[in-house]
């Protein structure tokens, strides 16, 4: 492996968990819940890029795209879901702040 593969590689060892944390963070301190599911992007475009740095870091990166674009189409899948639950809460409660729709019956 070259300095410059090597160097890469530990670019995107150190830019995988700060993309983490960073959507963690956005989950755990707003109230909106748009600005929740941004984080939840935050954090599997994290894992996404950890898994194509394993597949690079092993030499077979050729393994890791089916995963990693699996990956992509199921948090397509959940982005898609969640618009629809965040349009019907809008719609209903005027708000998006999780204070304000803890209490949704049925």
């Amino acid at each position: 492996m070259s300095y410059e593969a090597l160097m890469l590689f530990k670019l995107y060892l150190i830019t995988a968990p700060v993309l983490f944390v960073i959507g963690i963070y956005a989950i755990i301190v707003t109230r909106n819940i748009i600005s929740m599911i941004i984080g939840l992007e935050i954090m599997t475009k994290g894992v996404t890029i950890l898994l194509a740095a394993a597949g690079f870091f092993n030499g077979r990166p050729h393994l890791m795209e089916p995963l990693i674009i699996t990956m992509i189409v199921i948090e397509v899948v959940i982005l898609m879901i969640a618009a629809g639950y965040i349009i019907n809460i809008a719609k209903k409660h005027n708000s998006l702040d999780v204070e304000n729709i803890k209490n949704i019956k049925g």
